[in-house]
């Protein structure tokens, strides 16, 4: 069995609101085993037959029945509890400094990862840093800042919607200590 990780995009902001408990029970009634879900935003730890090289097919089923339950375009990024802890401990600012956010976004390619790695080297500044990793781009902006710094503009233009999805580093721990 694979312990994987699912990050929905965009769940309980923008009129899309589901409830932890019917979030774990789609997740159930797909045959996935180990289900727990934590925070209110759409962050989803289980067991599964699949194996990355079935991620496509798993990731395809979770949607469809996502979507056939709630009823929007549901999407989401899938990785392993290995990939995530992989993640986490690669986060390369001070995950301590109580002045800051740290962030890691989950892009769907390292396309993606490079686009944006990219673009926060054109406004890159002490305020905002941002850091490449696997499939990750790592960012630590201070506390309050995450809508208005140079970097939190690139990040919300709309050709990113579809291509990431953030959590903080904070969140990401919790999900891989449970179960530990």
């Amino acid at each position: 069995m694979t312990e994987w990780v699912a990050l929905l995009r965009g769940v309980n902001v923008g009129g899309i609101t589901i409830r932890s408990v019917d979030l774990a029970e789609v997740f159930r009634g797909l045959g996935l085993d180990e289900v727990t879900t934590y925070l209110a935003s759409g962050n989803v730890r289980f067991t599964a037959a699949d194996t990355a090289e079935t991620r496509a097919a798993l990731k395809s089923r979770i949607e469809a029945g996502l979507r056939e339950r709630f009823g929007y375009e549901a999407w989401i990024l899938l990785v392993t509890l290995d990939e995530l802890c992989a993640a986490i401990d690669a986060f390369p600012f001070d995950a301590a400094d109580a002045t800051r956010q740290p962030w890691v976004l989950f892009c769907v390619d390292e396309a993606t990862r490079d686009e944006l790695t990219d673009a926060a080297a054109s406004v890159a500044s002490e305020l905002d840093p941002v850091a490449s990793g696997e499939n990750v781009v790592y960012w630590n902006p201070p506390k309050g800042r995450t809508t208005d710094t140079p970097f939190a503009k690139v990040l919300a233009k709309a050709r990113y919607k579809a291509a990431t999805t953030n959590r903080n580093l904070r969140t990401l721990v919790k999900i891989a200590a449970s179960g530990s």
